[in-house]
């Protein structure tokens, strides 16, 4: 099966993210998954708690002690931007837990729809690596976080080496290169796009806030609207696309360049002579969670090793300490990741949080560029 065969299959269920991310281990760059618990009929999924997460994350790997605990999976429901997840949840969908960046915790906090997550009820957090949950913003008292570390990496740029000509360094103005004009992708989430486009603009993160910041963001944007061939937040889909050649560079997240190279294909995760955007994404516990036992289990199998160990085979960053014991700085630094997190995420632009109001300004500035207004 080559690789689109492989991505087509992975898009369409019919091949897990563990079975693609198999060929890693050819390339020596990722530890070993403990195999899954095989499921046992022990309670009907409709008794599952229920996660909430960006699509790609409702996948067993990732929830191996949960499984083991309850005999099911987590319930699942998706979505692909937070924008999206904030509108689904205040029109009256109740989840258990629901997946969110760091700079949506102070907006998301603020509806009241969520409550703090009481730690000593978390079996792997003494595991969990300090730096990924110390925000004054995440400590509402001792003991307690409102968001538990889930993944962190960095949202760049993965190109076709063969097809993209360098001119010069790499940068974000890849991206607005117009020799490549209808090959080229970016995420459709504002909330990625909005940020990088920051960074292309040169508008410092603690300036983003600005009218004149605002003003040079969709300025950049706009110019770029008529380059681009897809905006997705499927990223199989833009992984498809670049490894068919498609594309010849789009907005990525660090896994991307890692399957596709894994795969054979001639991709590089770019690192801007800017500075890439940094990301850390957690989970948030729901004040009304129906089901708020199984939404501690839920929590505490992503701060596992074993989840982390999944996470770091696809080329996002692990939470859990002990999963990096089994790998070397060199295969580390072959999946652009570090044993230190703060490594990675300070030396690029770590997203600043803003205010409900400023964040549905930003989503709605968004949606009208992109239609092409």
């Amino acid at each position: 099966m080559d690789v689109l065969d492989q991505l087509g299959a992975l898009r369409e269920g019919k091949l897990s993210r563990r079975a693609f991310s198999r060929s890693l281990f050819a390339m020596g760059i990722t530890t070993a998954i403990v195999p899954i618990v095989p499921r046992k009929a022990w309670a009907a999924p409709e008794d599952q708690a229920t996660l909430f997460t960006y699509g790609g994350y409702n996948t067993p790997e990732l929830f191996e002690e949960y499984i083991a605990k309850h005999g099911e999976e987590p319930a699942y429901a998706t979505f692909g931007a937070a924008a999206e997840a904030m509108n689904k949840l205040k029109s009256g969908f109740v989840p258990d837990v629901a997946h969110a960046c760091h700079s949506d915790v102070p907006a998301w906090t603020s509806t009241g729809m969520f409550q703090p997550i009481d730690t000593t009820r978390l079996s792997n957090w003494a595991d969990v690596i300090p730096a990924l949950w110390q925000r004054d913003y995440n400590i509402p008292a001792e003991g307690q976080v409102w968001q538990s570390p889930f993944n962190w990496g960095q949202t760049s740029i993965a190109y076709r080496t063969d097809l993209f000509e360098l001119d010069g360094e790499e940068s974000w103005d890849m991206l607005w290169d117009e020799r490549y004009a209808g090959k080229l992708g970016m995420l459709a989430g504002a909330g990625d796009v909005w940020w990088c486009a920051a960074i292309k603009a040169g508008v410092p993160y603690d300036q983003i806030h600005t009218e004149e910041a605002f003003e040079k963001i969709s300025a950049v944007l706009r110019a770029q609207r008529p380059l681009i061939r897809m905006y997705t937040d499927d990223t199989t889909q833009s992984d498809t696309a670049l490894a068919a050649g498609e594309l010849v560079a789009t907005m990525a997240w660090n896994y991307s360049a890692v399957w596709l190279k894994a795969a054979g294909n001639p991709v590089k995760f770019a690192q801007p002579k800017e500075g890439a955007m940094t990301y850390n994404c957690g989970l948030m516990l729901m004040k009304d969670a129906p089901k708020v036992d199984k939404a501690y289990d839920i929590i505490d199998a992503i701060l596992s090793k074993s989840a982390s160990a999944t996470n770091l085979s696809w080329g996002y960053g692990g939470v859990n300490r002990k999963a990096y014991d089994d790998l070397s700085d060199e295969q580390l630094a072959d999946i652009n990741l570090s044993r230190d997190p703060m490594a990675i995420i300070k030396a690029g632009h770590l997203s600043v949080p803003q205010t409900p109001e400023w964040e549905q300004r930003m989503s709605a500035t968004w949606e009208q560029i992109k239609l092409g207004f």
